[in-house]
């Protein structure tokens, strides 16, 4: 049987960093496929080629049949692949990490499990939507007033400068068509940008489930990186797509956010807060790091992984057991 693509999977130094990719990919109605070291999507227009390891998160919309192949090349490049609902405004699944390291969520879990270092990453993310005020001494709930005046004031002064008729904001799940022009693009905007989040907490190996502001969903974390962009680069995509009318208003808020994000540089930014966030000193990865697995010893000893350690001497640390295969 021949094999499709003539290399093997890249290693983790190999691959391109998620700050340096491409924002997102929507594609829907097309076949997708691979060939070589590459993906292409098939529809009635033609078959398109795509560069996989440039990709941050393909976004799958109805109609789209990929195949075994092709999302073994998007695993091998570390591109996310996620299933959205009609115009990308639904999430259903998602892929896997970029990363082989388990440093990040690990230090996630840590602020996490500890309720003062919690707030204290809560904080730290109110400090990036308010630069101009500290947010130590406020409570949860003052700090929660606040981002809901900042976002309906980023409404009001995102229809004076479009002139888009902005009465209030409306999601009706389900109905995306509902809205008018302006929810709608919001609508659209926001899940691009949750979409756009998800593979950036999951290409760099951390929980979606363990937010600091929201909570008890499987993507708290992801709502809690998305929001911090919403006012900057989000809604204001939006209204300069209803600006431009009432029809196929989701594929053109999706090209403008995606214009924004690359002009922007959000996905080095995103990648970079979330280090910040979570105490990350941001080193690069030792080559000889880069994807290992140790086991925990005695003392929060790190110890090599792949061998039996059920006859060594009591005082080994490591040492010379056979491997296990």
């Amino acid at each position: 049987m021949s094999t499709v693509g003539g290399r093997g999977a890249s290693s983790p130094r190999q691959l391109a960093r998620v700050g340096d990719r491409v924002s997102f990919l929507y594609l829907e109605r097309c076949t997708i496929h691979r060939e070589d070291n590459a993906i292409t999507a098939t529809d009635a227009d033609g078959v398109t080629h795509i560069p996989s390891a440039t990709i941050g998160v393909l976004l799958l919309g109805p109609g789209t049949r990929v195949t075994h192949q092709a999302m073994s090349v998007l695993g091998e490049c570390g591109a996310s692949a996620i299933w959205v609902g009609e115009q990308g405004v639904r999430f259903y699944a998602g892929g896997r990490a970029l990363t082989r390291s388990s440093r990040l969520v690990e230090a996630q879990a840590t602020a996490w499990a500890n309720r003062r270092a919690r707030i204290e990453v809560a904080r730290a993310m109110y400090r990036l939507r308010f630069p101009q005020d500290d947010p130590s001494a406020r409570t949860r709930q003052e700090l929660l007033n606040m981002e809901g005046r900042r976002v309906k004031e980023c409404y009001r002064r995102e229809a004076a400068r479009t002139g888009v008729p902005w009465r209030r904001r409306e999601y009706h799940p389900g109905d995306f068509t509902s809205g008018d022009a302006a929810n709608q693009a919001v609508t659209a905007a926001a899940q691009c940008m949750y979409g756009i989040a998800h593979a950036v907490v999951v290409a760099l190996g951390c929980s979606p489930g363990l937010g600091f502001i929201h909570s008890g969903h499987e993507r708290s974390f992801v709502l809690d990186i998305a929001d911090l962009y919403k006012t900057e680069v989000g809604i204001p995509a939006a209204f300069d797509a209803a600006a431009q009318g009432d029809e196929e208003v989701g594929s053109r808020t999706r090209r403008a956010l995606r214009d924004r994000i690359n002009k922007v540089g959000l996905l080095d930014r995103c990648v970079e807060d979330i280090k910040h966030l979570l105490q990350h000193n941001g080193s690069p990865v030792p080559e000889d790091e880069a994807d290992q697995v140790t086991l925990q010893s005695d003392g929060n000893r790190h110890i090599e992984s792949g061998r039996n350690y059920g006859h060594a001497p009591a005082a080994a640390d490591t040492a010379w057991e056979e491997p296990i295969w």
